[in-house]
């Protein structure tokens, strides 16, 4: 692609502004439309932001040259141009989708108002407006019931019982992050919040937002059981931004349709990050919305016409902070998960507990193959279990390297 090729990306997340700054680096300037008043920031760090550890300008991300901050409202691909709120005319030769994901709001009695807004008091958890509200909002004292026991509802949680909040937390399933950790490794995530002062609550369903004079002030659950509540923290997931793709007719599932060169059923339009859905997933993770905007890059500036994306091995990983930790006052309480946690039959487990020191550490093996891992507490293996893991090499038969792995605290 010649350097005067116009690239017009729609989003300023952590997608859109890694390809923007990448593409300026080999010659191929791109302009970047955002929607959020605010700089582009890493909504990886939103939870240190509303724990009071970081300001808002700490986790602000080097914006590209070309930012321009408009709401696009329709694509017109005969024409190759995108309309903006404000009536301006955006002409492109190549468009990305970064459009991210929305926060999902369950479907509670009393979640609106009569004019569809959230009550007062009742906050999503997903962009820097979000933070700054719930910052504003919380003081020592306050009832705060967070709805969602996933990464997201954890990181609230704790942040706001460091804020000195009376936190309630209510997961619908069995155990806290269950979609990244075995019961063991949650039980610790549990431990640490309770220690936090935080009340725990899992197999609870929430069924009703009661709110007077516009201002939440209980929230029910499906056994009739209400919780006093000044602040409803909704941390239920995030479902694929694809309006404006559906709109504009490309192929969406619960993404948008994308193949190994992030291109969508339109060969003018690509799209990377939390909106897009490759090879049948959709990882709503900083690590593959990172790797294929690099991809794409190269693919765009000509710089590497061979470049693939080929889908990405996550890796979770938390860093809990403040009061309460296991291992002291000050000290950071880490997990990490990766690959397969829950082992087939067949597979070999190993497994590490010290309860005295809040740790533990479990690994799977398959077939003399690393597939996966849990690490709650001191993570000084972290970094070598995971290349292990990715590198999918065989391990030694006999065993000692994995246990030097599993032992070891050296680096990360």
């Amino acid at each position: 692609m010649t350097s005067n090729t116009r690239v017009v990306v729609i989003g300023a997340g952590l997608a859109g502004v890694a390809l923007a700054r990448r593409l300026g680096e080999l010659g191929t300037p791109a302009l970047l439309v955002g929607d959020e008043e605010h700089r582009p920031y890493n909504r990886v760090l939103l939870a240190e932001v509303l724990a009071g550890r970081y300001s808002p300008e700490v986790i602000a991300l080097p914006a590209p040259a070309g930012l321009l901050r408009g709401r696009v409202t329709g694509v017109d691909r005969a024409g190759r141009t995108v309309r903006c709120a404000d009536g301006s005319v955006i002409a492109y030769d190549t468009l990305v989708l970064a459009t991210g994901s929305n926060a999902v709001l369950p479907p509670l009695r009393g979640l609106f108002t009569p004019d569809r807004q959230l009550p007062e008091g009742v906050h999503a958890f997903r962009t820097m407006d979000d933070c700054l509200g719930l910052s504003k909002a919380v003081r020592p004292g306050v009832r705060a019931v967070v709805i969602g026991g996933g990464l997201l509802g954890v990181s609230a949680a704790r942040a706001l019982a460091v804020r000195g909040a009376q936190v309630v937390l209510a997961q619908q399933s069995e155990r806290l992050m269950e979609r990244q950790l075995d019961p063991a490794a949650s039980a610790l995530v549990r431990r640490h919040l309770e220690d936090l002062g935080v009340e725990v609550h899992t197999e609870c369903r929430v069924r009703d937002v009661r709110s007077v004079g516009g201002a939440v002030r209980s929230v029910e659950m499906a056994d009739g059981y209400a919780l006093g509540a000044d602040l409803v923290v909704l941390a239920c997931g995030v479902r694929p931004r694809v309006g404006l793709a559906q709109a504009a007719g490309l192929e969406v599932a619960k993404g948008v349709v994308v193949d190994d060169e992030l291109r969508t059923s339109d060969p003018h339009i690509r799209a990377v990050g939390d909106c897009v859905q490759h090879a049948g997933r959709v990882y709503g993770l900083a690590a593959p919305a990172l790797e294929q905007a690099g991809a794409l890059a190269e693919l765009l500036a000509g710089d590497d016409p061979a470049a693939r994306y080929t889908g990405t091995r996550s890796l979770t990983r938390l860093t809990l902070t403040g009061p309460g930790s296991p291992f002291g006052p000050d000290s950071p309480f880490d997990l990490a998960a990766f690959g397969e946690t829950d082992p087939r039959p067949g597979d070999d487990v190993v497994q590490l507990a010290d309860a005295t020191r809040g740790t533990y550490r479990k690994v799977v093996v398959r077939d003399d193959r690393l597939v996966g891992g849990v690490l709650v507490g001191e993570l000084g293996t972290v970094g070598a279990l995971a290349r292990a893991w990715e590198g999918a090499e065989p391990l030694p038969s006999d065993g000692g390297p994995l246990l030097h792995l599993l032992t070891n605290d050296g680096g990360s």
